[in-house]
């Protein structure tokens, strides 16, 4: 009878010694969550400055783009008035100005579609944003639920 007390006894201190440990578990577990949860944000932090970056960079190259715009356009104007006979300079060929027109024109056509790329990255890089404060908020909601 005796050795069943001692055995019982021995049982009760474990029970009192894998305690400590599971919270030591927990604490761990918890510890690396908060670990992952930083390095989580600061991933996310990383990637929305980049698309910032981005973004600068798109708007930067458009305000060049309707800048060459604007020049083509002003050249253009000044053509079509030569072409017309409306200018003094009767120096140029007409083939020539002809030549220049349509070059113009490709160039303008060039210009467009290289400012239609650049709202298409544009609107991609808003909807990654989007997207990305959206994941945040499912995250942030799962935590706590979680909790």
């Amino acid at each position: 009878r005796k050795q069943t007390t001692e055995y019982s006894t021995s049982s009760s201190d474990d029970e009192f010694e894998s305690k400590p440990s599971l919270t030591h578990k927990a604490k761990r577990t918890l510890r690396r969550r908060r670990k992952l949860e930083k390095e989580t944000k600061q991933l996310i932090k990383q990637e929305e400055l980049k698309r910032l970056h981005k973004a600068q960079a798109i708007q930067r190259q458009l305000e060049e783009l309707e800048e060459r715009q604007r020049a083509l356009e002003i050249f253009g104007v000044k053509l079509e008035r030569e072409l017309r006979g409306e200018s003094d300079s009767g120096t140029k060929d007409e083939a020539q100005m002809l030549h220049e027109w349509f070059e113009l024109v490709l160039e303008k056509n060039k210009l467009i579609r290289y400012e239609s790329e650049l709202l298409i990255i544009a609107q991609e890089l808003e909807l990654e944003d989007h997207q990305s404060r959206l994941e945040q908020k499912l995250r942030e909601k799962m935590a706590i639920d979680g909790k």
